[in-house]
C-alpha cells in the first residue's frame, strides 16, 4: 500500500466548481496522479460566494451555512475518488482543503476562506489540512500565492522558468535557473471575462476565447483600465481578489473612460479584458523576469486559445499549457493542494518570504483529524 496518498481539492475565484485530485505523493517532486474529478458549483451555493465577497446582511450565517454546502460537495468529490480509485478512508493520509477565498486583505492582518474542515473531516473519514493562508499573514505575508513552493518542486528545471495560474486571479510563479523562487498575482485572469460575457450573452464563460476574437482590443480602454488602478503599480509581493477586480470595478472604469465606451461593441470590451490578463502577465514577467525562457501555464485560461495567443504575442518566451508535461492544465492546483497537505504533514514550509514578503517560513495549514 502507498504511504504518501493525499487529496488535494480546490475551487478557485471562478466559482465554477471543485476539482479533486488523489494522488501518492512517494516521490514528492513527480507525484503520480491516480485519480480525478471535477464537480460543477451549484448555482445557488455559486451566487451566494459571489455575494459574500462584498458587505451584506447577515453575513456570519450565510457563510457558515454556504461552508457546510461546499463541505458536503467536497466529501461527494471525495468519496467519488475513493470509488473511482478503489481506495478507503484509512488509506488516505489526508485531504488538502483550501476553501472558496471571498474576502482578502492582508495588509489589513486578515484574509477569509469560507470552508468546514471538521464536517469534511467527519464526512469522509479522512483527516483535513485547511486554512492554508492565515498563517502566513501572521507571520506579515501577503498569505498568497500559496503555489510557488508546489511549482518549484514540480517544474523547476535548469534554464528559467515562469509558471502562470489563470484562474479567477492570475498569479505567477518565477523560478530561476539557479533554483531561486519568487511568485505574486498579477491582476486579473478570468475573473472580469467570466463577468462582461456573463452579463452580455448569459454565457457563464467565453470558450476558447471565440467570442473575444469577433472584437478588436481597444488600445486606449486598455490603458485606461491599467493607469486607472493603483493596484497594478504595487510592487510584489502582492496579491488579490473578487474584492477588488469585480463587476463594480469593471463597470466603473468604463463609465469613467466615457463615452468613447459606447463606441464599442460588447465584443471589442471582451478583446480587450482578454487583452488587459495577457498584457499585465507579460509585463510583471519583463519587468522580474526578462530572462525567463519558458511559461507554463495552467488554470482554466490555459485552455483559452486567444489568450495563450495573446499571451505569446506578448512574452518573450515560450508559452506551452502545464498538459506538454503530463500535468493536466485544470488540475494543477488541486494537485498543490495536495501536495501542500503532503508539506503539512511533512513539516516542510510551504510559506516562503521571497514570495509573500512574511517574516519567516511557516508550514502551512491546520489539522482536522478524521
Amino acid at each position: 500500500m502507498p504511504n504518501a496518498l493525499y487529496i488535494g481539492l480546490m475551487s478557485g475565484t471562478s466559482t465554477d466548481g471543485v476539482d479533486a485530485v488523489l494522488a501518492d505523493f512517494s516521490s514528492p517532486r513527480q507525484p503520480e496522479l491516480l485519480g480525478s474529478i471535477s464537480l460543477p458549483m451549484p448555482q445557488r451555493l455559486r451566487q451566494e460566494f459571489l455575494s459574500l465577497n462584498i458587505a451584506g446582511e447577515d453575513e456570519l450565517v450565510r457563510a457558515a451555512l454556504a461552508g457546510n454546502a461546499l463541505a458536503e460537495l467536497y466529501a461527494q468529490a471525495c468519496l467519488e475518488l475513493l470509488s473511482q480509485t478503489g481506495l478507503r478512508p484509512g488509506q488516505i493520509n489526508a485531504i488538502g482543503a483550501h476553501g472558496q477565498t471571498v474576502r482578502h486583505n492582508p495588509s489589513a492582518g486578515y484574509t477569509i476562506q469560507i470552508n468546514s474542515p471538521a464536517l469534511l473531516a467527519q464526512r469522509t473519514g479522512i483527516p483535513v489540512i485547511a486554512d492554508f493562508r492565515s498563517r502566513d499573514v501572521a507571520a506579515g505575508g501577503q498569505g498568497a500565492p500559496l503555489v510557488p513552493a508546489f511549482h518549484h518542486a514540480l517544474f523547476s528545471g535548469e534554464q528559467a522558468r515562469a509558471v502562470l495560474n489563470l484562474g479567477g486571479i492570475a498569479n505567477v510563479t518565477l523560478l530561476d535557473a539557479s533554483g531561486g523562487i519568487r511568485g505574486f498575482d498579477t491582476g486579473p485572469a478570468n475573473v472580469l471575462l467570466d463577468l462582461w460575457i456573463h452579463a452580455k450573452k448569459g454565457q457563464a464563460y467565453d470558450a476558447g476565447g471565440a467570442w473575444a476574437e469577433t472584437g478588436l482590443s481597444n488600445k486606449a480602454l486598455l490603458e485606461h483600465l491599467i493607469s486607472s488602478e493603483p493596484w497594478f503599480r504595487l510592487p510584489p509581493p502582492k496579491s488579490t481578489g473578487r474584492d477588488l477586480f469585480n463587476w463594480a470595478w469593471l463597470t466603473q472604469r468604463l463609465e469613467t473612460f466615457g463615452a468613447q465606451a459606447q463606441k464599442l461593441g460588447d465584443h471589442d470590451i471582451q478583446a480587450t479584458l482578454q487583452m488587459l490578463t495577457a498584457s499585465t502577465v507579460a509585463q510583471a514577467i519583463g519587468e522580474h523576469a526578462p530572462d525567463t525562457r519558458e511559461l507554463i501555464v495552467c488554470g482554466g485560461g490555459a485552455m483559452n486559445k486567444g489568450l495563450m495567443r495573446d499571451l505569446q504575442s506578448l512574452v518573450q518566451a515560450r508559452v506551452y499549457p502545464s498538459s506538454e508535461l503530463n500535468v493536466p492544465v485544470q488540475l494543477v492546483e488541486a494537485l498543490a493542494f495536495a501536495w501542500l497537505a503532503w508539506a503539512h504533514n511533512s513539516r516542510q514550509a510551504a510559506g516562503l518570504p521571497a514570495v509573500t514578503g512574511a517574516g519567516q517560513a511557516t508550514v502551512l495549514g491546520c489539522k482536522y483529524p478524521a
